[in-house]
């Protein structure tokens, strides 16, 4: 009876996964911007102009009502050598708590052609009504370039931090207002190498026309300069995004 053993177990989890696969969701989503913005700063720094066009896109897997979900997003991007890309993966568990929706997962941040960027990271975030509150807290070495074994550098990103606050409202049919601020709380090792803590923001709207396809503009930056020029110099944002 033993070589059929493996065969009743796999029988037994089908059966068990069959009521969840029924149930899941997977959708997708296609951007073009004309500048991507991460945390206020320009993700392509190899120019100076204000229009840096993007092509975005991704999909997510949610595993019916259980709350689970995986996802993946993807952005070109020109900021490393060797990188044009980068591949978001992440995971996590969506639930009621009151009138709080909550959301915890883990995110890697990839860079094929350089992984020195990689990063990873776990969330939290809350949202009750349009207000939403997230909080991010490194625990790779690795911390976008800045340091990490990968680097070479001896200095640690670990223990950074990202904490937003966003707003979003329908003010009128189809119109959504929205407004974000963040702040970046550097890991003692990067911030003692002289790059100082920031804020970012971003104010802006939205409008849906049906069918999955919608467009967004909005004014975004931060409040320091960065390493990289002019990277956080506030940009008109234009995106068309069509959800699948």
């Amino acid at each position: 009876m033993k070589p059929y053993a493996p065969l009743k177990t796999l029988l037994v989890l089908a059966l068990c996964a069959a009521p969840l696969l029924a149930s899941a969701q997977l959708s997708g989503n296609l951007s073009l911007t004309t500048n991507y913005k991460f945390r206020g700063q320009d993700q392509d720094t190899h120019k100076s102009k204000a229009v840096k066009p993007a092509i975005q896109g991704g999909f997510d897997y949610a595993f019916g009502d259980s709350g689970w979900y995986v996802g993946n997003w993807n952005s070109s991007v020109h900021w490393l050598p060797g990188n044009s890309i980068e591949m978001d993966v992440y995971g996590g568990y969506k639930f009621k708590a009151g009138d709080f929706d909550v959301d915890l997962g883990a995110l890697l941040y990839a860079y094929p052609g350089n992984s020195t960027g990689n990063t990873t990271e776990l969330y939290g975030a809350a949202t009750w009504g349009p207000v939403a509150a997230k909080y991010s807290h490194t625990v790779s070495e690795d911390y976008f370039g800045w340091a990490g074994a990968k680097v070479g550098s001896g200095l640690r990103g670990r223990n950074t931090g990202y904490f937003s606050l966003a707003f979003a409202q329908e003010i009128a049919p189809s119109t959504t207002l929205k407004a974000s601020v963040g702040f970046t709380r550097f890991a003692s090792d990067i911030k003692d190498g002289g790059v100082p803590n920031y804020m970012d923001y971003q104010v802006g709207g939205a409008y849906d026309f049906g069918g999955g396809l919608s467009l967004a503009a909005a004014v975004a930056g931060a409040n320091k300069k960065s390493y990289f020029g002019d990277a956080n110099k506030p940009r008109l944002l234009l995106t068309l995004t069509k959800t699948l």
